[in-house]
């Protein structure tokens, strides 16, 4: 994804190992997904994961620009880490929210719901997919690598801001459960 021509320490890849190099962040990026998954589960709150995934994915992708190209071994556990950032929330968003909203209640007895659910969001994931090669080799051509790694990160802060609403609702969520156990505590306790 990130290595089209890539020098690194001074060398310059051929396809072959760019190309097994990007598999890194494909691993990561599994890693991430799985990471996510465990950590939504474990918290109960799948957007603030989310969230913090694509926040933490802003500093992953400003140190891979800066730093990934100073060795072989630190451009590959960039990678990872920028893998892990970028893909988990994009696992937690593909599978569990949409069978939330495909069981929401609304829905509740269509079958149909889940299946057109998942259409939307894998396809819009999908024209994304084909959206940001082709941003990415116009942004580099004209402007540089730079501004590719600027579009990427303006992406994650974009992401994270359409999460703010689920964000709020799962602190108040969360807020609202602390205290209700705090209250059946101290009523035991009387």
């Amino acid at each position: 994804m990130f290595l089209l021509c890539a020098e690194i320490a001074g060398v310059y890849l051929s396809s072959t190992a760019a190309g097994n190099l990007s598999t890194v962040f494909d691993i990561g990026g599994t890693m991430g997904g799985i990471l996510a998954g465990y950590i939504s589960d474990r918290m109960n709150s799948r957007a603030i994961v989310a969230a913090s995934f694509i926040y933490t994915a802003l500093p992953a992708l400003l140190f891979y620009r800066v730093f990934g190209s100073g060795s072989f071994w630190l451009n590959g556990l960039l990678l990872f880490i920028a893998g892990v950032c970028v893909n988990g929330p994009y696992a937690l968003i593909t599978t569990a929210v949409a069978a939330d909203l495909g069981t929401h209640e609304s829905l509740r007895g269509s079958s149909k719901a889940l299946a057109t659910v998942t259409a939307i969001i894998d396809g819009t994931g999908s024209i994304g997919a084909a959206a940001g090669p082709l941003l990415t080799g116009y942004l580099s051509e004209l402007y540089g690598w730079n501004s590719v790694f600027i579009m990427l990160m303006i992406s994650a802060v974009l992401s994270g801001l359409l999460l703010t609403g689920l964000v709020i609702e799962e602190f108040k969520e969360s807020a609202r459960n602390a205290k209700a156990r705090k209250g059946g505590r101290d009523d035991g306790q009387l």
